[in-house]
Order: structure tokens, then sequence, then C-alpha cells
């Protein structure tokens, strides 16, 4: 299965730039119709992975995609699952 890596240890504490990652790595996988985006906010204090969380609730980012899912082995790890339409809905 086809899948994208976003790694956003080395932007931890620079928020405009998880965003525009965020966004970057969602519309890759609409566009290219990947169906697993994998997202490594790391453990640290937990920050991050909120952040992540509350960007993928965005009303306009979650209509997106099918399901999120936290990796019960490694609380540093979020994959976004997307079941692809007929449809380019999402342009950043």
């Amino acid at each position: 299965m086809a899948k994208i890596k976003l790694d956003l240890h080395e932007m931890f504490n620079r928020g405009e730039e998880i965003e525009a990652a965020l966004n970057r790595v969602i519309s890759e996988a609409v566009q290219k119709r990947i169906p697993l985006v994998e997202i490594v906010p790391g453990k640290g204090t937990g920050q991050l992975k909120k952040h992540v969380l509350r960007f993928l609730a965005k009303p306009e980012i979650k209509c997106l995609y099918f399901r999120v899912e936290k990796d019960a082995d490694n609380y540093g790890r979020i994959f976004v699952h997307f079941r692809h339409k007929n449809t380019n809905a999402y342009h950043s």
C-alpha cells in the first residue's frame, strides 16, 4: 500500500511551517490518491500531537479523509486514512 510519511520532529516549535507541511501532505495524498498518510509528531510533551489533531479536525480538512488512527504501539505516530472518490475538492 502506498503511503506518505511526514516527520515533524525538526519543526516542533514553528507553527506556520507545521501548518504548511500538513497542508502539503494532505493535498498530495488527495491529488495522488494515496490511501495512507503517516504523521510523526514524536512523543515529547504531546503539544505537537495535539496541534496535528486540531488541524485534522478542521471541517475543511476532515471532509477529505476517512479516519484518523492513533498508533496504539507508538504514541508519537498518527495515521490518516483516505477513501478517494472522484473529486479534487482540496487545493492548498
